[in-house]
């Protein structure tokens, strides 16, 4: 099993960044494909960004395309993602996952088994 928790999130002002970083623990996850999604309130959780085990592909979603980057270091099992330009519509719970061995949709929550309990980013206008 893998325990993932999320750090990095706060309130910062529109156009800013922020990084944010994914610990994990327990079971090693240089394995895994990892995924990065938001949810804000009265919305269904969004996917954001994804990178493959090697760190070699990455994917990400259309509104957050060209601003984001994800990123990992398997030797500190650790996932980022750098968030720059925040707009207002960025503000969510930011989760980290990893993607189910047998994951193929990578842009679906389904596809994921572990999942940190998430961190809060706000961004001000």
């Amino acid at each position: 099993q893998v325990q993932l928790v999320e750090s990095g999130g706060g309130l910062v002002q529109a156009g800013g960044s922020l990084r944010l970083s994914c610990a994990a623990s327990g079971r090693t996850f240089s394995g895994y494909a990892m995924g990065w999604f938001r949810q804000a309130p009265g919305k269904e959780r969004e996917f954001v960004a994804y990178i493959t085990w090697s760190g070699g592909n990455t994917y990400y979603g259309d509104s957050v395309k060209g601003r984001f980057t994800i990123s990992r270091d398997n030797a500190k099992d650790a996932v980022y993602l750098q968030m720059n330009s925040l707009k207002p519509e960025d503000t969510a719970v930011y989760y980290c996952a990893t993607q189910r061995p047998t994951g193929w949709r990578y842009n679906l929550p389904s596809d994921y088994n572990y999942w940190g309990p998430g961190t809060q980013v706000t961004v001000s206008s």
